[in-house]
């Protein structure tokens, strides 16, 4: 169970701060289940709520700053994601989106990243598909790594290149 003032990954809405935790004033709902009230740290006056047992949508921590700068240093390690049929290219783009899972995000950046540059050189341009994911997962991403790190989200991908560039 999370405590109020936790910042905790919360499925598409990205990195939200835990506010309150306890019963709904909403008529048919029991006083007796508890939920989260949460609020975006991207999304601006906007609210959440989530019962506290709720196993639909992905609901972690955010990394410690430990966990974060450990993180950065593996990115280069990380592989791109390997698509065997194209058809279901941009099913499994959402699906790695909504796992929530930073090295999976790493994965979708960096398969994107290379078919944007190949498409490029080709004469093409990118898909439609391709940039909306890719900028989903960068959000998503830099949005924890944020977090984690006390800095702007605007920052964290100099703050990448400089840790896997050196």
């Amino acid at each position: 169970m999370f405590s109020v003032g936790d910042y905790v990954v919360y499925g598409s809405n990205g990195v939200c701060k835990v506010t309150e935790i306890g019963p709904m004033d909403l008529p048919g709902v029991s006083k007796d289940k508890l939920f989260y009230t949460m609020t975006p740290c991207y999304i601006r006056d906007s609210s959440l709520y989530t019962p506290i047992d709720n196993t639909r949508v992905v609901m972690r921590p955010v990394m410690t700053k430990d966990e974060a700068e450990s993180f950065v240093e593996s990115i280069k390690d990380i592989d791109g994601l390997t698509i065997k049929e194209e058809k279901r290219r941009e099913l499994e783009y959402k699906e790695a989106i909504l796992s929530c899972d930073p090295e999976v995000l790493v994965g979708i950046i960096k398969t994107i990243y290379g078919r944007m540059n190949a498409r490029i050189a080709e004469g093409k341009k990118v898909t439609s598909s391709d940039s909306k994911y890719f900028h989903i997962a960068e959000d998503s991403l830099y949005g924890e790594l944020a977090i984690s790190l006390g800095m702007e989200k605007d920052e964290v991908k100099d703050y990448i290149h400089e840790r896997i560039d050196s």
